[in-house]
């Protein structure tokens, strides 16, 4: 059924909606106009007095007071010209529907087309007594300012020299003042040594100067080398793992690009999904981690070399992973699952080494409770190894048990370690940043538990309307449903923190990064929950919607906040900072990126539903994308350059700090502490 029908219930409601909506904003104009009517007439019409003239005189520009001094003065002219003369010499120059289970008077088609009818003619009278209050309005507008011209040169004539006041006037509008009038000619100096990062720009700079990173406590040297290397080597997988995603966008627009196998796009694409789940957004997270876990468990990190190994094992699952995925070794299906099982063993393995370490660190932590960060960092570990075991395991995998184990997989990696990992390095990072607590520890605990709750059934609203029992469909719906509360929770905790600080947004090149995930967090979120129902379901699922939906989650959601925090923290440890220029071209050429990305896509796959639903053939579907893949290509490439100019802003981060040598610069980073 179409979303819009004239002959349908919720089409007229639509229509009687709109018309009230119009009908309310219209009676507010009518009563604004009405209160400046009742404004204008209270108003005492005051004599002119001295008081009164300089009043009066202060509202006029230039232009209306050489009218009134040439009409007050047949000399006029040569006293204009005489007070602009003598102010140049003064002065320099310058500067997602169930059908109802009973019928109401109200669901009447007949009553709402009544209700319309009434309200077509009531509106129309509502338009002209508006247009009328508006003209009387301007008229009585238009009678003042002739009343108060009247007054003002009647008082003039009574005043012996009146051409005064207006010379007066004229002069004060015609001064400029000159270069050194409020700064003085005194050298400025700081003799008491207040001024601090003391900078000159010879020339205007192309783009504001943000606040540049604050220095921090030092960070073991060893430490430092273990996280960059993550970091870096996650900044790899992202410019190799999106390289590939932006040749597969232009096979959409050119499909004949190549006739090689091991580059065909069913092979290409599992390479592309799986190198940036587990190479760059994986990598990237627990680079992070190992910098966040230690830091609020005020106590070092229990053992570098484990998370050396992890390193180890996680990049060669991914190496060979997607190896193997273009010679044509695959697990035989599932989504964001096609690494075979000796892969994603090491896989596993790194995890089970890097959970360890996180948990004897969190045992040794020197303060009283465990800060919510490690919470869902710890979490997200543990859940990942679960899934995996879970997605892995033989024991289930046969028939209807399969596709089943396929949607918990795919939406618990989404949800419960990409999204539970990078929520534990915002809630660390953010009230950092804005140097100010979480606005509630209450509401990201609640969000924790209930995302726990719900986000672990709704892996079956991928497969709506299929084989598998209808109440297991059910409950993911409501469990998609549910999802608003822990979403909800975490961005207003979010934003709440922000508040009060919004100008600490533009003075900073992280927060942006922050606060778009944050946006796209509960956005993305929402429309999830929204592709759940069944009706909203049967026209976007097996569309471009899916494709665009997991773009506006996994790009951006996670990757901003991978990005924000990586902003943050290597300027940390290596003491330099990115260009902020190449930052800011970052950030808007992955947002412009992202949002030409996923829109299009969105639209033209609600068309593609819609006409599918009409039983349309389906290369009629394919003709209709073609644009809409085409802005999917373009979105593409300005998110590759963005990471082009990312991989970029990393070097000049690390470059020449000594980091990846056994010995630091004395500017470098310091020695570690015994505790941290």
């Amino acid at each position: 059924m179409p979303f819009f029908s004239l002959h349908s219930i919720s089409g007229l409601s639509l229509i009687l909606m709109a018309l009230l909506l119009i009908l309310l904003l219209a009676a507010l104009y009518l009563y604004g106009k009405t209160k400046e009517i009742k404004h204008l007439a209270a108003k005492t019409r005051k004599t002119f007095d001295e008081q009164r003239l300089e009043e009066y005189l202060s509202g006029l520009d230039k232009d209306k007071l050489i009218r009134l001094l040439k009409k007050r003065h047949p000399k006029a002219p040569a006293i204009i010209i005489a007070v602009l003369t003598s102010t140049l010499l003064t002065t320099p120059a310058a500067a997602q529907t169930s059908p109802a289970t009973r019928e109401t008077l109200f669901t009447q088609p007949g009553i709402i087309i009544l209700i319309i009818l009434i309200l077509l003619p009531v509106l129309l009278g509502v338009f002209l007594m508006g247009a009328r209050l508006t003209r009387i309005v301007q008229q009585y507008r238009r009678d003042r300012h002739e009343r108060d011209d009247q007054q003002l040169d009647a008082y003039l004539d009574s005043l012996e020299n009146s051409e005064a006041a207006l010379e007066k006037r004229l002069h004060a509008l015609e001064y400029t003042p000159g270069p050194n009038q409020l700064s003085g000619t005194v050298k400025a100096e700081d003799t008491k040594g207040l001024i601090h990062h003391i900078e000159s720009e010879d020339v205007l700079p192309v783009v504001p100067v943000k606040k540049r990173a604050t220095k921090r406590p030092p960070v073991d040297p060893q430490l430092t080398r273990l996280i960059l290397a993550y970091l870096v080597c996650a900044a790899g997988w992202l410019l190799l793992g999106t390289s590939i995603g932006e040749y597969l966008g232009i096979k959409f627009v050119a499909p004949d690009a190549d006739h090689v196998s091991w580059l065909s796009f069913g092979r290409l694409r599992p390479v592309h999904t799986n190198m940036v789940f587990w190479g760059w957004a994986s990598l990237g997270m627990l680079g992070l981690g190992y910098y966040i876990v230690p830091r609020v468990s005020n106590t070092p990190l229990h053992s570098i070399k484990k998370g050396w190994v992890a390193l180890w094992l996680i990049n060669s699952a991914v190496l060979i992973g997607s190896l193997s995925l273009m010679a044509g070794i695959n697990n035989g299906g599932g989504e964001y699952r096609e690494y075979t099982w000796p892969v994603m063993a090491l896989f596993a393995i790194g995890l089970i080494l890097t959970l360890s370490n996180f948990l004897r660190t969190v045992a040794r932590r020197t303060t009283p409770a465990i800060y919510i960060s490690n919470w869902y960092i710890i979490s997200a570990i543990i859940f990942a190894l679960v899934i995996v075991f879970v997605a892995y395991l033989p024991w289930w995998q046969d028939g209807l048990g399969e596709t089943i184990i396929q949607g918990y997989y795919m939406h618990m990696g989404v949800g419960m370690w990409f999204m539970f990992f990078t929520l534990g390095i915002v809630y660390y990072f953010l009230p950092q940043q804005l140097n100010r607590p979480i606005y509630s520890y209450s509401l990201g605990i609640l969000a924790f538990w209930s995302q726990i709750l719900f986000y672990t059934v709704i892996g079956s609203h991928h497969f709506i309307f299929s084989s598998i029992p209808w109440w297991l469909q059910t409950v993911a719906i409501v469990g998609s449903v549910g999802m608003i509360i822990p979403v909800t929770a975490g961005a207003t905790n979010f934003l709440l923190t922000i508040n009060g600080s919004w100008s600490s947004v533009g003075n900073s090149y992280t927060l942006p990064f922050f606060l778009t995930g944050i946006v796209f967090y509960f956005t993305g979120s929402m429309q999830g929950t929204a592709e759940a129902f069944r009706s909203t379901n049967l026209i976007w699922h097996f569309t471009d919607f899916t494709v665009a939906h997991s773009h506006l989650t996994m790009y951006g959601i996670i990757t901003f906040f991978i990005w924000a925090a990586t902003y943050v923290l290597v300027p940390r440890l290596t003491g330099k900072e990115a260009p902020q220029i190449a930052i800011g071209a970052h950030f808007w050429l992955a947002l412009l990126g992202l949002l030409f990305y996923t829109i299009p896509l969105m639209w033209g796959a609600t068309l593609k539903g819609l006409l599918w639903s009409q039983g349309k053939p389906f290369i009629d579907g394919v003709v209709l994308m073609a644009p809409y893949w085409l802005w999917r290509a373009i979105g593409g490439s300005l998110m590759w350059f963005s990471h082009l100019v990312f991989a970029y802003n990393m070097y000049r981060m690390i470059e020449g700090t000594g980091v990846f040598t056994w010995s630091f610069p004395a500017s470098g980073v310091s020695p570690s502490p015994k505790k941290i």
